[in-house]
């Protein structure tokens, strides 16, 4: 992609962006800025009121109690922390934490690519937008000049085929499927094979997403992953788990299952246009040391972004 383009590019994903935080901006700092509105000094009994905004927003209790400790020391420390260091040192807690669990550099699509065919394999539970995250990935690929391929590994759920397939059209790459209720592992291979002999640069497979308390799930994926390690060496290169952000702490029950199952290399949180409890991407990056890789804050195709934590911050701030 030419400089020019990527620069449009970014700032048409910083506006979104904008626009899809809305909701957990205005319920987050606009909380936050109502607490201390009008006071000179911040103490301890405010630093309570924090606490629940930050756990009303999904931050998560873990997160939540390392960030009002960290503002109780710095109360300690310096006697108070005025109503206008607040925002600041809050979103510079926020910023650290991702820090911690993010790269410094998102990856970007246009990004070099290690391997090739560079294999994603996506996880996660029925209707979290898995689907749909799929065919935002190959379209962003595709935008950024890369050849895609998708597998439909997901043979148990009706329509899972035909919605992938509908994706595949829009995206306009091309799929690979079987018949329904055919073995997953096998059009995993097909897919890992299809993509060798085409040359293409980026092969993303679907799994199934049933009830993630069935061990029989978690099998299933344990064996597509080892099918396709051994048609390519080191495949997959990413798995990606894919959570709804409007489900707020059940988003991280299915995080706690999955992690514990799939060796899940980055996370995708989908919907966060639609909520108002964004923090929920700081409290799973933070308790589950995986970085977020993607976000989505729309239905377009373009609305699937590359998780960039400077631009998150000061999006839910502005």
């Amino acid at each position: 992609m030419a400089f020019f383009d990527r620069m449009k590019v970014k700032k048409q994903d910083q506006a979104r962006l904008d626009e899809g935080l809305a909701k957990t901006r205005t319920t987050f700092f606009g909380r936050l800025n109502r607490l201390v509105r009008g006071k000179h000094r911040i103490d301890e009994d405010d630093l309570d009121d924090l606490e629940e905004v930050l756990l009303s927003s999904d931050v998560g209790v873990k997160t939540t109690l390392e960030i009002v400790d960290r503002l109780q020391a710095r109360v300690a420390r310096d006697g108070y922390v005025s109503a206008d260091e607040l925002q600041s040192i809050i979103q510079s807690e926020i910023a650290g934490l991702l820090l911690a669990h993010s790269p410094e550099a998102p990856a970007e699509f246009d990004a070099l690519l290690v391997d090739v065919p560079h294999v994603i394999m996506v996880v996660g539970v029925n209707g979290v937008g898995k689907t749909t995250t799929i065919g935002k990935m190959a379209f962003r690929y595709r935008q950024a000049g890369k050849s895609v391929l998708l597998g439909a590994a997901d043979t148990f759920r009706a329509a899972a085929i035909e919605q992938l397939e509908v994706w595949a059209q829009r995206a306009d790459v091309p799929l690979i499927k079987h018949r329904h209720g055919a073995d997953p592992a096998a059009v995993a291979y097909d897919t890992l094979d299809s993509a060798i002999s085409r040359g293409v640069d980026v092969a993303i497979v679907d799994t199934a997403g049933r009830l993630h308390t069935k061990g029989g799930l978690m099998d299933e994926l344990s064996k597509i992953r080892r099918v396709m390690g051994r048609r390519i060496e080191g495949a997959p290169h990413e798995v990606l788990l894919v959570l709804d952000a409007s489900i707020g702490q059940n988003a991280m029950h299915q995080a706690r299952e999955f992690t514990r199952s799939v060796a899940v290399t980055g996370l995708v949180l989908t919907k966060l246009d639609g909520t108002a409890k964004g923090g929920i991407v700081i409290g799973i990056s933070n308790e589950f040391r995986i970085p977020v890789k993607y976000i989505g804050v729309g239905e377009r195709l373009e609305d699937l972004q590359v998780f960039d934590r400077r631009r998150f911050v000061a999006a839910l701030s502005k």
